[in-house]
């Protein structure tokens, strides 16, 4: 639909009957219950605390005495005590793709108890999502001289104003295309990571201008090639990919479809102050003439010098021999900075900020959120509702 507008065909309210649309980005509200056997019943009474591959999480809320199962919640953001670049979105998706997991219990008792498991061993695992799909996201980058760790980078921020970094699928995330909130509410379904899920309510931290979603889906139903981890410059993170249908029930839903990236309001703050936008542009600025992948210049391609590129990756997307893995890669674009832009070519951009006053062009040099994927599950919801198989 957004093709047609761009290319000034007419469209009629008559003419259409649902529109599908998505967003994929790091959504640190995370979690996922999951309930697991680790032994035969009777090994130990109840379990105090639980690592899956050093990601620490929380035993319960059910103490499923004596069984040898443990029910858990654990958190998409928590890191690893073996490594400190692991974290829950990377177990997700080990999860996913049948890897092994390895699994250390205390009981109450003090015994340690050591087991191996994959996804067939989880009886039941359910993603909850406390704030998802935000439709307004704050851009970043640093005007000091401080050097900032922060999530909202894929690297620790220089000063200077000579970087910048981002969120946000613009005019094809959900809530900008239903900004009242008359379709996506509470009860409605989504599909949420590839899973069919449901809206449980607004998120926390939600409020009328700048809302979010609470949604929740079969972990175990869920496609590894849309959630994940996220290495930042303080600690691994998480991504997940929401799609959610409009049915198109009045000229009014229709209408708000026609939100355009340059419509959309992006404000850019101090990465120390968060909270303080100094700066705003739209989502056009920061999406249009820019590409969604990287590609690769073997003949650039030197082993020593591509460590750093290689194990800064947010994603793990980079290969030994410096080819990209695309299922992994996230199209953040952090490679190209790191290599000058030679043995991974991308164009991400760049931004004109007016910063008191002074006009200050800063390149674009990570992206936190992924149009590509976002897009991807779009068509795959499509699919689903022609085939039946998602009922509106």
């Amino acid at each position: 639909m957004k093709k047609f507008i761009e290319n000034d065909e007419k469209l009629s309210f008559e003419e259409v009957d649902v529109v599908t649309t998505g967003t994929c980005g790091i959504m640190s509200g995370t979690a996922a219950i999951l309930h697991i056997g680790v032994s035969e019943p009777g090994e130990f009474k109840k379990a105090k605390a639980i690592s899956l591959n050093g990601v620490p999480a929380f035993p319960g809320p059910c103490p499923n005495e004596l069984l040898g199962s443990v029910d858990l919640i654990v958190y998409g953001t928590k890191q690893s005590i073996n490594d400190p670049n692991y974290g829950g979105g990377f177990l997700f998706k080990d999860i996913l793709e049948g890897k092994e997991i390895n699994v250390e219990v205390e009981s109450i008792e003090g015994k340690k108890i050591e087991a191996t498991i994959d996804i067939e061993d989880i009886s039941r695992g359910e993603m909850i999502g406390s704030r998802m799909a935000f439709k307004n996201y704050t851009a970043f980058t640093n005007p000091s001289g401080k050097e900032a760790k922060s999530i909202f980078s894929g690297i620790p921020m220089k000063g200077k104003l000579n970087q910048f970094s981002f969120s946000g699928c613009g005019e094809y995330n959900p809530l900008e295309n239903d900004p009242h909130q008359e379709i996506i509410n509470e009860g409605k379904k989504v599909l949420l990571n590839g899973s069919q899920g449901r809206i449980l309510g607004n998120g926390t931290r939600s409020t009328a201008e700048k809302p979010n979603l609470m949604l929740s889906a079969n972990l175990l139903e869920m496609d590894s090639e849309y959630l994940g981890g996220f290495k930042t410059g303080a600690g691994p993170e998480i991504y997940d990919t929401i799609a959610i249908p409009i049915p198109i029930l009045n000229e009014e839903i229709f209408n708000n479809l026609f939100i355009r990236d340059n419509d959309i309001t992006l404000p850019v703050a101090d990465i120390h102050g968060r909270h303080l936008p100094i700066s705003e542009i739209s989502y056009e600025e920061v999406w249009k003439n820019t590409d969604s992948r990287p590609i690769f210049v073997k003949d650039t391609f030197d082993p020593e010098k591509n460590k750093i590129a290689k194990n800064s990756c947010p994603t793990n997307a980079i290969n030994d021999n410096g080819t990209i893995n695309m299922e992994n890669c996230f199209g953040c674009g952090l490679c190209s900075i790191l290599t000058n832009n030679k043995t991974y070519k991308m164009n991400l951009g760049t931004v004109d900020l007016d910063i008191d006053n002074e006009k200050h062009n800063i390149p674009i040099t990570c992206r936190q959120s992924d149009r590509q994927r976002a897009k991807k599950l779009t068509s795959k919801l499509k699919d689903l509702i022609l085939k039946e198989i998602f009922e509106l």
